[in-house]
């Protein structure tokens, strides 16, 4: 589980843990118990967002995982409906509070459309203004690091035409099946790290003969192959589970996929998430 002493360094100088737990649709009342485990499996990174609804509970797992702040690297989401310099100024403060944290080490434009309009009308402004409240709380010292989600590269340039501090992360949906190769590499080259959300495609990957073939062959399971395949597209990987045992299970990835079989991989194309399906990221706009 060497992983999860392996970091990556943010273009500010921040290092973050290669992997991290995802906690989308993990409960408030249990999420504190939830980060507890995950620090105990060696889990250094934990991945919350304001929409999860959960960041109180995060908040406090973090303060009574008995391992100091300063080895955690805690993120949060602005809500994709934020787009505004104030109400953004506003609810960073909010996400402070409620997770009792004095300050988070990365904080993101969860998306650049409000969820219920997503990939639809023109936000750019507002992205623009939620940024620079961003930029602000980072000057401020209560963001270490600041970034984006599922933004593409049209949003991304949009943000850094009037940005004073470029985006650190942009988090996206990249797993086996749907990896947006062009936006990594234009992420890579402008010194952005890619997080990958969603590494196993909620499960449905599980189903997947040729995935399941393929880590058989390694002598891995299928999640496993999965979180390495996108470790090694040089992006952060944050499975989600609230399983002490999965979260054992997601860190032993300590294996090399050939370049043969990444390319493979790379060039897969799955995309039903089930009953995931009616979520905006996992519609297929």
């Amino acid at each position: 589980m060497a992983i999860l002493n392996e970091t990556y360094g943010l273009s500010n100088g921040v290092t973050i843990p290669k992997l991290g737990l995802g906690t989308w649709f993990i409960d408030d009342d249990v999420a504190a118990q939830v980060v507890r485990d995950a620090v105990a499996a060696g889990y250094r990174n934990i991945d919350t967002a304001q929409a999860y609804g959960n960041e109180r509970g995060v908040g406090e797992g973090v303060r009574t995982s008995g391992v100091a702040r300063d080895e955690l690297f805690v993120s949060t989401k602005l809500a994709a409906e934020i787009k505004d310099y104030d109400s953004a100024a506003l609810a960073i403060d909010e996400s402070l509070a409620t997770m009792g944290l004095d300050h988070i080490d990365l904080m993101l434009i969860h998306s650049p459309q409000p969820w219920d309009d997503f990939r639809g009308g023109d936000y750019a402004e507002g992205n623009r203004e939620a940024w620079r409240a961003l930029e602000d709380a980072h000057k401020a010292g209560k963001l270490r690091s600041i970034g984006v989600s599922n933004f593409q590269q049209s949003d991304l340039e949009n943000v850094m035409s009037s940005a004073t501090v470029a985006p650190h992360v942009n988090q996206v949906l990249v797993h086996v099946g749907n990896t947006p190769s062009e936006l990594i590499d234009y992420c890579q080259a402008n010194g952005i790290l890619v997080q990958a959300y969603s590494p196993i495609a909620h499960g449905e990957m599980l189903k997947n003969a040729e995935v399941q073939a393929m880590a058989e062959r390694y002598g891995v399971t299928v999640p496993q192959l999965g979180i390495r395949y996108t470790l090694q597209l040089g992006t952060v990987s944050l499975p989600k589970t609230s399983n002490p045992e999965h979260m054992r299970s997601n860190a032993q990835v300590d294996f090399v996929i050939s370049d043969e079989d990444m390319e493979t991989l790379r060039w897969m194309r799955a995309a039903d998430y089930g009953e995931h399906s009616a979520f905006p990221v996992y519609s297929g706009k």
